[in-house]
């Protein structure tokens, strides 16, 4: 399994590697005399190789000169054949031709990214809700399309995305927060609202409740930092109301079992709600108070943007998010 193409770190093999170039050596050196010397192998004639490299003669053999002069050595000489190559000929281009084809296909072969035969990891960061609103749609569509690819979820929020994705830690954020770095680049897709939730047989409650219903009973509240308030009491506040908050908790996995055995209420994104009602038996009901809504972004660094692995995924993502609304 590969790594994650997306910045990961640089391998101690690579960095032993790196520290092994002794820079002054290459000053000697022009690519352009090497690949004299490997037409020169192939064409077997300075006249010809000054032909196959769109140069005249005699710049052909100024640079035969500056090779022999570079490798202490003929390296091509006269024969009834043609120019034919010294050992030492022979030995440079047996080593510097792979080595040239590659630097070719690395300088001037467009990248390429085939979903099919891919073998990334992928590290996306999401809370918890997201990750259940989005990843069974997401993931099976991966696993059609990319088989090869490993999907790795961090658990963020919207006071961790930009710190994980500067610093590397994801490739990606599934973000719902606002603050978006210089060096970052945020994509909005799709935006949800709230909606609130109860167990028929703890609360004998209509939908659409009320605002004297909302604020008459005890509420559970995510948050991811432990506060006790959020917007929504901003808003009741302005309006002389007031909720009664009994339970805070960073995780919204763990309400609907909490309002099957409790007479509360909870209020979170519309995105789950189709789920909870189908699988927990809950209730659900528009917010009766004005509420924000929840921008739902991509978050990534802006250095990675036309790296096609990554533009591959955030299309993929694009597509199950607005399918999904």
């Amino acid at each position: 399994m590969v790594g994650s193409i997306i910045t990961q770190p640089v391998s101690l093999k690579l960095i032993k590697l790196m520290l092994t170039i002794r820079e002054n050596d290459f000053h000697r050196i022009d690519l352009n005399l090497l690949t004299v010397l490997l037409v020169l192998k192939r064409e077997g004639s300075v006249s010809r190789a000054a032909e196959k490299l769109h140069l005249g003669q005699p710049a052909v053999s100024n640079a035969l000169a500056r090779l022999r002069l570079m490798f202490s050595d003929p390296l091509f000489v006269r024969t009834a054949k043609g120019m034919e190559p010294t050992p030492r000929a022979e030995a440079l281009i047996a080593e510097l031709g792979p080595l040239m084809a590659q630097m070719q296909n690395v300088l001037f072969q467009p990248a390429s990214f085939t979903p099919s035969e891919a073998t990334h990891v992928f590290r996306l960061g999401m809370s918890d809700w997201v990750e259940r609103w989005l990843m069974p749609g997401l993931y099976a569509r991966i696993t059609r399309t990319a088989p090869g690819v490993t999907l790795q979820v961090t658990a963020s929020d919207p006071f961790r995305d930009a710190e994980l994705v500067a610093r590397g830690e994801i490739d990606l954020a599934i973000s719902v927060g606002e603050s978006t770095p210089a060096t970052l680049q945020r994509e909005k897709i799709v935006s949800h609202n709230f909606c609130t939730l109860w167990h028929p047989e703890q609360l004998s409650l209509r939908a659409p409740l009320t605002l004297e219903d909302y604020v008459a009973h005890d509420h559970l509240l995510v948050s991811y930092r432990g506060a006790n308030w959020s917007a929504i009491d901003d808003q009741l506040a302005a309006s002389g109301k007031a909720r009664s908050i009994r339970y805070v908790t960073p995780h919204f996995s763990s309400l609907p079992p909490l309002l099957a055995r409790a007479p509360a209420l909870a209020t979170v994104p519309a995105g789950l709600s189709d789920e909870w009602v189908t699988h927990y038996g809950l209730c659900c009901s528009p917010v009766p108070i004005e509420t924000p809504e929840i921008a739902l972004s991509l978050l990534w660094h802006k250095r990675l943007d036309n790296d096609l692995s990554l533009r591959w995924l955030r299309e993929e993502l694009r597509s199950v998010m607005t399918e999904r609304t």
